[in-house]
C-alpha cells in the first residue's frame, strides 16, 4: 500500500516506507558519543602520548560540543578505529601494531564506560513512529552503529513493533554507499523509488539520492536550517513534521 507524505511545504507520493538513521535522528545521543570520543581519546593518548589531541580534532569535539558533521557522529566504529590508527602510525609504527593500539584504547573505553545502553530517544519519536507504522508504512532503521547497537536500541526502547527491518554498518561498505539503502529496501520489500530517507547526516542524504529514493528528509532537531542538511529534499527539526495525509 503506497501513501502521501507531508513534510513541510513538500509532499512525497508513492511511499511505501520510511527508513532512519539512528544517532541524531532518532536517539538523542550526542552526549554519550562525545564522552565516548574523549575515553577513546584519552586511553590512545595513555600508549602514545600526544594522539589524544589529534583524534579528539578528527572526531569533531571540542569542549562540550560535538560537531554533527564529524566523524564521530557520522562515522562507523571502523571508521573511527581506522582514523585513530592512522595518528599512531604517523609515529613511525607499522599499521598492524597501529590497529592493535587503537584496537585495545577502543575496548578500555568501552570497559571504562561500561555494558553498553542506548541513549534516549527525542521528545516524539515515539509517536511519529506509532503513527507512521498504525498507517500501514513498512519502517525500518539504517544507522552507522553496529547492528548489535541497533538491535539493543529498538529493544530498549520496545519499538520491535513498529520497526521491522534493523540495520547497522559492521565491516562492510559505510555510508554514503548506496548499497546500504538498497538492501535495507530489500529487506523491506520495497523498492527505493517508494522509500523515504530521514537523517541527520549529509551521509543519509547523499546515500538515499545515490539509491534514487523517492526523497531525503533532514532533520536537525531545534534547528532546521542546518547548512549541513541543504541538499535535502526537505529540512526539519522536529519529526512530527512528517505526516501521513493520504493513502
Amino acid at each position: 500500500m503506497a501513501f502521501c507524505i507531508q513534510c513541510r511545504d513538500i509532499t512525497f507520493r508513492d511511499i511505501e516506507a520510511v527508513v532512519f538513521d539512528k544517532d541524531g535522528t532518532l536517539e538523542d545521543s550526542q552526549e554519550f558519543l562525545r564522552i565516548l570520543g574523549i575515553q577513546r581519546a584519552r586511553r590512545l593518548d595513555a600508549q602514545i602520548p600526544g594522539s589524544g589531541e589529534s583524534t579528539l580534532m578528527a572526531y569533531g569535539i571540542d569542549g562540550d560540543t560535538l560537531d554533527p558533521t564529524g566523524l564521530l557522529a557520522i562515522g562507523s566504529r571502523q571508521e573511527n578505529l581506522i582514523a585513530a590508527a592512522a595518528f599512531v602510525a604517523e609515529t613511525g609504527r607499522g599499521w598492524m601494531e597501529s590497529l592493535k593500539v587503537a584496537q585495545q584504547a577502543f575496548e578500555d573505553a568501552d570497559r571504562i564506560l561500561g555494558k553498553p545502553q542506548s541513549s534516549p530517544l527525542f521528545v516524539g519519536s515515539l509517536d511519529v513512529l506509532q503513527h507512521l507504522a498504525e498507517a500501514g508504512l513498512k519502517l525500518g532503521i539504517l544507522s552507522a552503529d553496529t547492528t548489535a547497537g541497533v538491535e539493543r536500541f529498538v529493544k530498549e526502547h520496545q519499538l520491535d513493533r513498529y520497526i521491522s527491518v534493523r540495520m547497522g554498518v559492521d565491516r562492510g561498505p559505510s555510508k554514503p554507499d548506496p548499497v546500504l539503502f538498497a538492501n535495507a529496501c530489500d529487506a523491506l520489500g520495497v523498492k527505493p523509488q517508494n522509500a523515504l530517507m530521514v537523517g541527520d547526516s549529509p551521509l543519509d542524504i547523499e546515500m538515499a539520492q545515490q539509491a534514487g529514493a523517492a526523497g531525503s528528509i533532514g532533520i536537525c532537531w531545534g534547528t532546521p536550517e542546518a547548512a549541513h542538511l541543504e541538499a535535502a529534499d526537505v529540512a526539519i527539526d522536529r519529526l512530527d513534521d512528517i505526516r501521513v495525509v493520504s493513502h
